[in-house]
């Protein structure tokens, strides 16, 4: 049996590819499937165009015969997930800096990265339709496997005391919930602006992730005046008891390649919103999907849930049974599969 190397540049417990990573490799174990991660070991004080140039000249100088799965854009990967999407389609819709160099070489080490892999394995259908209409990549290159999520087996009241500990909440309250890092592309200033025309409702929201510029968030939240009912709570490795003890989670991003949190949500019940800009809108009901991220006609939808528990519980049930069909297990064996193709 080959021994594949699995590619990631950087080590983060709070990250969704890294968090993938980690699982896909749990499985591999357990399968018994040869496998090692390699990590980039540049130091950090090195600006981060170096980091990345070097990281692909270090695994293009000893590949020799290793066969590489790569979670990174490198040029010389033999099967390349996409999890972080299509660069340029990322810099036409945020319109980052042309004068930053990560952006240009990140395009260029896209391009040979989608033109050398002998497979390129999308998260999502509009990855896909992406890489082919940035490069023109023959669709037959590209597979879409859905991410996997195995959900920890969490009772609702053990959740419900650990966080009513730290935070002021009743069971009479309806909880809305955001989760991701890097708040404005994934919308939380739209979230925000979402709770604050719910606030004469019984309810508390969580915003959980890592930000930077958390200050300006907090502003928002205390301008809009639903400070005393949003929780900013940092990136939290206790993720999971937030996900089994809210009702609705909300994520209006300007764009998501996948969505990790979204079949997270699902996975504990919960009725969830987000956008088309996310490819794991694919697995909800349509009529639970945002034009845009600041799509106001989720409004309506989200005040029939609250004021009917009969439907959220529903929607709750439908969203557990929709999200048990995408499991680790189920996407380790649709990517073995093309890593089997590749190998033999």
């Amino acid at each position: 049996m080959k021994k594949i190397f699995l590619i990631r540049a950087n080590k983060n417990p709070y990250g969704g590819a890294e968090n993938y990573l980690l699982r896909l490799s749990s499985q591999l174990t357990k399968i018994g499937f040869k496998h090692q991660i390699i990590y980039s070991n540049l130091p950090k004080f090195l600006p981060s165009w170096i980091r990345v140039l070097l990281f692909n000249l270090k695994l293009s100088l000893l590949k020799s015969k290793k066969f590489y799965f790569s979670l990174e854009r490198i040029s010389c990967s033999d099967i390349y997930r996409a999890g972080d999407g299509v660069h340029k389609e990322f810099l036409r819709i945020e319109k980052k800096s042309k004068f930053n160099p990560l952006h240009p070489i990140y395009l260029f080490l896209e391009k040979k990265c989608f033109e050398n892999s002998k497979k390129i394995i999308a998260n999502s259908y509009m990855v896909k339709q992406e890489i082919i209409k940035n490069y023109g990549i023959d669709e037959k290159k590209i597979i879409v496997i859905y991410n996997g999520f195995n959900p920890k087996k969490l009772d609702y009241e053990d959740s419900y005391k650990k966080i009513s500990k730290e935070f002021d909440i009743n069971k009479n309250e309806k909880f809305f919930l955001f989760v991701g890092s890097g708040f404005k592309r994934k919308g939380v200033e739209n979230f925000l602006e979402i709770i604050s025309k719910l606030r004469d409702r019984k309810i508390k929201a969580f915003v959980v992730g890592k930000e930077s510029n958390l200050k300006y968030y907090k502003k928002i939240s205390h301008d809009l005046m639903i400070n005393d009912i949003v929780y900013f709570v940092g990136a939290r490795l206790d993720v999971n008891d937030f996900y089994n003890i809210s009702d609705i989670f909300i994520l209006p991003s300007t764009y998501e390649p996948f969505g990790n949190a979204v079949l997270e949500a699902m996975s504990y019940g919960n009725a969830v919103f987000t956008t088309k800009q996310t490819g794991a809108s694919e697995l909800i009901n349509s009529k639970f999907i945002m034009a845009e991220p600041d799509d106001q006609n989720i409004l309506d939808k989200i005040k029939i849930l609250l004021d009917d528990q009969n439907k959220l519980v529903k929607v709750k049930m439908n969203n557990i049974e929709r999200s048990a069909k995408f499991t680790v297990e189920k996407n380790v064996s649709e990517t073995l599969r093309v890593i089997n193709e590749i190998i033999t």
